[in-house]
């Protein structure tokens, strides 16, 4: 495979930093410097590793935080070939040419932005299923059956290939995600540089090239001194945002370098005014393609999740999309958009209960109570992928037609809407004050509480193991042994 090598650039004002935390020192020179950056990216529309968008400089830090828990497998690698390096430019600002040569330290600004994967060919379909079931946060079986997660993950991957091939082949034979996720991260590279910080901006998937893993190694190649991770996932799941964050953790736990990285996760954003007043004018715009608008129900559709996931394991999702499509209706309401309104979850696979209603079932329950105009939602999603373009727009809407709604809308993902993106920037910006470092705690003092508690074990274990030894009982068991 061949890959194509593609380059970006950009200024930064150091001087446009200093409002975000009022411990930012000013340049040696007292001078603003505009410093000229490049960013470079190994790309290909099947495969490529995470992007590459060099950053701005700063003598100073932000502090971040990394939760949770993680386990993940290696994953098959892809060689990278048409490796592009770029360099630093000399700019002139207020009259003085300022040079940023490699000797200047730089504080390098990476952004991860998070996504599920898909696959780009049809030949992609049963590997990437295997991936994705091999995955314990979406298949969680008991501790003691754990050993089975790949073997099963290998006949569900089988079994669900021709299917699933059908549902690819069907939107042009391979999922769009990646493309769109590139230039979502193109977008929001210029969206930063825009309000003065440059930034490198990778890309990591959970189940399709380029895995996060992948992005991880990038990062650290590059040097990246502080990191915003970004999950392209509104709503917070166990299966989505914390299954991506569990592979960082477990690689920043075993990386010493990486793990002193100060990091700051975004682990929703769904509530975010930007955000929400996106949805809103996606919405809006739909119900105008309506002969009637304010007959038209609005049908938000979200990702489904098991059940167990929320009443078991605890997983927020569920309450935050309720939270998401209130805030939603609250900002259509106060444009005087008072539609009807419900929440359904697609996409449910095996036996298990999911959370209901379902979105097959609720179309149907609709077309029987007399509803004719209908507006889907993909509300989970910001991309388009197969769950959208195939499933709401192709089995959904045949389905919503053959149960008597005669009208069918469909909001589009919001993609590269410049007000979703300018608030992924927004979003960004202020993540960058809370990071710190994942696992920098983990040093002098909880070492030596560890090794003091060890040579407490080691002197009481020692105490009673002598008294045992001593006692009339074991003196005559070994006298009777010789």
């Amino acid at each position: 495979m061949t890959m194509n090598a593609a380059s970006y650039s950009s200024v930064v004002s150091h001087s446009a930093f200093r409002s975000l935390d009022t411990k930012l020192s000013p340049s040696s020179s007292g001078i603003p410097s505009l410093i000229r950056v490049t960013c470079h990216s190994n790309c290909n529309k099947s495969t490529s590793q995470a992007y590459l968008l060099l950053c701005r400089s700063s003598n100073n830090g932000w502090k971040g935080m990394l939760g949770g828990t993680s386990s993940w497998d290696t994953l098959p690698r892809r060689n990278l070939i048409g490796q592009t390096s770029y360099s630093v430019s000399t700019t002139t600002y207020g009259g003085v040419a300022i040079e940023s040569p490699s000797h200047i330290a730089e504080e390098k600004v990476g952004v991860l932005l998070l996504n599920l994967g898909g696959p780009e060919t049809l030949n992609d379909v049963q590997p990437f299923l295997f991936n994705l079931f091999a995955d314990p946060d979406i298949i969680r079986l008991p501790r003691l059956f754990q050993f089975l997660q790949r073997p099963l993950a290998k006949l569900i991957s089988v079994l669900r290939a021709p299917k699933s091939k059908e549902g690819y082949a069907a939107i042009g034979g391979g999922s769009p995600l990646r493309k769109i996720t590139d230039d979502q991260a193109l977008a929001l590279k210029d969206a930063l540089d825009a309000k003065g910080l440059s930034s490198n901006v990778y890309i990591g998937m959970r189940y399709w090239y380029p895995f996060t893993e992948e992005a991880v190694h990038q990062i650290k190649r590059d040097g990246i001194t502080r990191l915003v991770v970004l999950p392209l996932y509104p709503q917070f799941s166990i299966s989505t945002t914390g299954s991506s964050i569990r592979v960082l953790q477990h690689m920043f736990r075993e990386d010493a370098s990486l793990s002193k990285l100060p990091v700051s996760i975004i682990n929703s954003w769904y509530q975010r005014q930007g955000y929400i007043k996106s949805m809103a004018d996606l919405i809006e715009k739909e119900l105008q393609s309506f002969s009637e608008p304010k007959e038209a129900m609005i049908f938000f559709s979200a990702h489904g999740v098991p059940v167990s996931y929320v009443e078991d394991a605890g997983d927020p999702y569920r309450d935050q999309m309720e939270e998401c499509i209130y805030l939603i209706m609250q900002e259509l309401k106060a444009r005087g958009i008072n539609n009807e309104h419900t929440l359904a979850y697609q996409s449910r696979v095996g036996p298990v209960q999911w959370l209901k209603p379902y979105t097959d079932e609720t179309l149907v329950e609709l077309g029987q109570k007399g509803v004719r105009s209908l507006l889907a939602v993909p509300v989970s999603f910001v991309s388009e992928h197969i769950e959208t373009l195939e499933e709401i727009d192709m089995e959904y809407r045949e389905l919503a037609l053959e149960s008597g709604i005669k009208n069918w809308g469909r909001v589009p993902a919001l993609g590269l809407t410049p007000s979703f993106i300018t608030d992924l920037a927004d979003a960004v910006i202020e993540a960058l004050p809370s990071a710190k470092a994942m696992y920098a705690s983990t040093s002098t003092s909880e070492e030596e509480h560890d090794l003091l508690r060890y040579l407490v074990k080691m002197f009481f274990g020692s105490i009673l193991a002598f008294i045992l030894f001593l006692s009339p009982r074991m003196i005559t068991a070994f006298r009777n042994l010789f």
